[in-house]
This record gives structure tokens, sequence and C-alpha cells, in this order.
């Protein structure tokens, strides 16, 4: 896949942690520190620039370490990046404690995850088939 990274060259390319990640770590490229009062946003950019294959998006997730201990996540989760999009990868993170938390350059911030995917087309129709499920939801098939 391609990337293309800008301004600060001297981080790592988003990598697997451990042999059997499904997410790559991306780190934060800033030019000063942020600091995320508690429930506030803010859009942390990477430095990255990506060129993914026709099929494929790249899924922005919380890393779990940092909303376990700090009560930050990835808030609009998971984000998707298509394809097409050639701007900088940017993540829009949350913080959720009562806590501030500040945001330093090179930071592990989120992880990202390429998957394939399908396409469809819709189809109007009146009736859909019978499942054993049926339109049992939220809960119905136990706590």
């Amino acid at each position: 896949m391609k990337v293309k990274v800008i301004n600060r060259s001297h981080h790592d390319l988003p990598r697997y942690e451990t042999p059997l990640s499904a997410g790559m770590d991306v780190r934060a490229n800033l030019d000063e520190p942020v600091t995320l009062k508690p429930l506030a946003r803010a859009l942390i950019p990477t430095g990255l620039f990506v060129e993914l294959p026709a099929g494929y998006e790249m899924q922005v997730r919380p890393r779990s370490g940092l909303a376990a201990k700090y009560g930050l996540t990835v808030l609009n989760a998971p984000g998707t990046i298509d394809a097409d999009y050639r701007g900088e990868v940017k993540v829009i993170l949350a913080n959720l404690s009562s806590d501030e938390f500040t945001i330093n350059d090179g930071e592990r911030i989120a992880q990202l995850v390429v998957a394939q995917h399908a396409q469809v087309e819709w189809e109007a129709s009146e009736e859909l088939s019978d499942t054993s499920r049926g339109t049992g939801g939220f809960g119905s098939t136990g706590k």
C-alpha cells in the first residue's frame, strides 16, 4: 500500500505491535502538544496520506489502553478512510474522562485496520425472507 509521510520523517510508519494484531498503531504528528479538557474533542493529524486499493477501506479505531486508562477514544469509531481519499489521515479524539489529557507529538493515538469491503445495489422489496431471529434485536438474544 502506498503511503506518503509529511512533516515529521522521524515517526515510524503505522505498524502491527504483535504478530497477530489486526490493527496498526498510528502516531500523532504535532508541532506542539494538544491538551484535551474533559469532554473535549480535537482533530489530530497523523502526517499520513494513503492510497488504498479499490475495494478496501481503512478503519480508524480507538486504542484500548488509552480508552481504559485515560478515557480517550476515537469519536466516530470506527472512522472510515475510503480508497479514493487522498487527504491527510486525521483522528477525531475525545476525552471522556474527568481529567485533562495531553497528546504529544509521536504518541500512538489510534489503530488503523485495513479491510476489504463490498458495494451493493439496493433492490426495493415489499417483503424480506423469514429467519428464526425475525425482528428481534437490541438484546433479544440475551443480556
